[in-house]
């Protein structure tokens, strides 16, 4: 037995041995295996000025759409517009047969020319005046009789003369009072009778002019114009067709496109707040910014002109309605888009890029590193969007450093390594 205690006491010691190299090297891939702290971005969050921004939905429409319609009945024989082009207000757009109404204007041209040819010869009425000649002798005849009669009245008393001729001159007098008398009612019945004549043909002057220029009119309706300048649209009577003033379908259409009216809806909520507010600014103040479809904003600002008069019962929404300059016509009816304008400016908010901010069953949180770089968690509240940013109204500082980049990396209570955080450029 105690031969092979040598043998037992190096055996053991190799074993020992062998234990504690292998000891060492686990150790040894232990610490080799532990990963460095993880690299994530952070922005110190600093008390800033934040422009307030709204942003909604909205629809371009023609707010003065026009309808044209010919005012003549007539066929078409030329149309002088292209479909889907801009035209002036007064531009010519077709062309009735004018024939009818050419012939209308000779006609009470003839007319007119007859009736103050007839007003000219009652002015001139000789009647009249041959009466007024009659008058006029009658009253000499009357003033020779009266001469007579004064001549013989103290011849007679003398009896230098008959009495036969005073009681002749006598009969005279009475004789010419009588017809003087006759002349006069003949005056004056023609002065009526003329007078009447020329206030007869100058009505039938009046009117014939009026129908003149009724004719002129008709002949001006059969080149039916713009009424207003603006894209015009399909025409939907042919050349040939016929053209009724009665008619419930109008020729086409003209919208004026400078400026293009937008409509877009804010909640009764929002109008509530803006109400109630102390510094409230006129709803025109607004600068209004629109983005079309494909992304691309508007060059030129709008602003809000009027609101209808009602809050939508059954969306619980007040339309607004705003006007864009338009001058290159590139911006149609009907096209959707969205309108954006400040409302207000939040002094010293703190802000956050959108992406910093998690949320896990309707709760929201950050990544906070703490000073010895160890990751906290914040619960926060956002409040209004700013660009790609939140505000946040509870659960940060100033000074924090919130985690940006590398939220899905790490997790509370780790610890890492930071680098400020460098916004992307935004996209062109």
């Amino acid at each position: 037995m105690r031969r092979f205690r040598p043998i037992l006491y190096v055996l053991l010691f190799v074993c020992i041995s062998f234990l504690i190299a292998c000891g060492q090297s686990v150790k040894a891939d232990k610490s080799a295996a532990a990963p460095p702290p993880t690299l994530v971005s952070v922005l110190q969050v600093t008390p800033t000025d934040a422009p307030i921004y709204a942003e909604y939905s909205a629809q371009t429409f023609a707010r003065d759409l026009v309808e044209v319609r010919g005012r003549v009945d007539g066929f078409i024989q030329k149309r002088l517009f292209t479909v889907g082009s801009d035209v002036k207000e007064g531009q010519i757009l077709y062309e009735l047969d004018k024939r009818p109404y050419e012939a209308e204007v000779a006609k009470a041209r003839g007319d007119l020319a007859q009736s103050m040819a007839n007003l000219e010869f009652a002015k001139n009425q000789v009647g009249l005046i041959q009466a007024q000649a009659d008058l006029a002798q009658a009253n000499a005849n009357l003033a020779k009789a009266k001469q007579d009669v004064a001549r013989l009245e103290p011849l007679a008393k003398e009896e230098a003369a008959p009495k036969q001729d005073l009681d002749n001159a006598r009969a005279a007098l009475d004789a010419n009072e009588a017809n003087v008398a006759a002349r006069r009612a003949n005056v004056q019945q023609n002065r009526l009778s003329t007078t009447a004549q020329i206030d007869t043909a100058g009505a039938q002057v009046d009117s014939n002019k009026a129908l003149l220029r009724n004719a002129e009119l008709n002949l001006e309706y059969a080149a039916i114009r713009a009424p207003v300048s603006g894209r015009i649209g399909d025409s939907l009577i042919p050349v040939g067709g016929l053209v009724s003033k009665n008619a419930a379908t109008p020729l086409t259409t003209i919208v004026p496109l400078d400026p293009i009216w937008v409509r877009f809806k804010v909640s009764e909520g929002e109008y509530l707040t803006y109400q109630n507010r102390k510094d409230r600014p006129a709803p025109s103040s607004f600068s209004l910014h629109m983005l079309l479809a494909d992304g691309t904003e508007h060059p030129y600002v709008g602003h809000i002109q009027n609101t209808v008069n009602q809050v939508d019962p059954k969306t619980g929404t007040l339309e607004l309605q705003a006007t864009f300059p338009n001058p290159k016509h590139d911006i149609l009816p009907g096209q959707f888009g969205r309108v954006r304008f400040q409302l207000e400016e939040r002094r010293g908010a703190l802000v956050v890029p959108q992406r910093a901010v998690l949320e896990l069953q309707g709760l929201q949180s950050v990544f906070v590193v703490g000073p010895d770089n160890k990751v906290l968690v914040r619960s926060v509240v956002p409040g209004d969007r700013v660009g790609d940013g939140w505000i946040i109204n509870q659960g940060l500082n100033p000074g924090d450093r919130v985690v940006v980049e590398g939220t899905l990396k790490i997790r509370a209570g780790a610890t890492v390594t930071t680098q400020p955080y460098k916004p992307q450029p935004p996209k062109k």
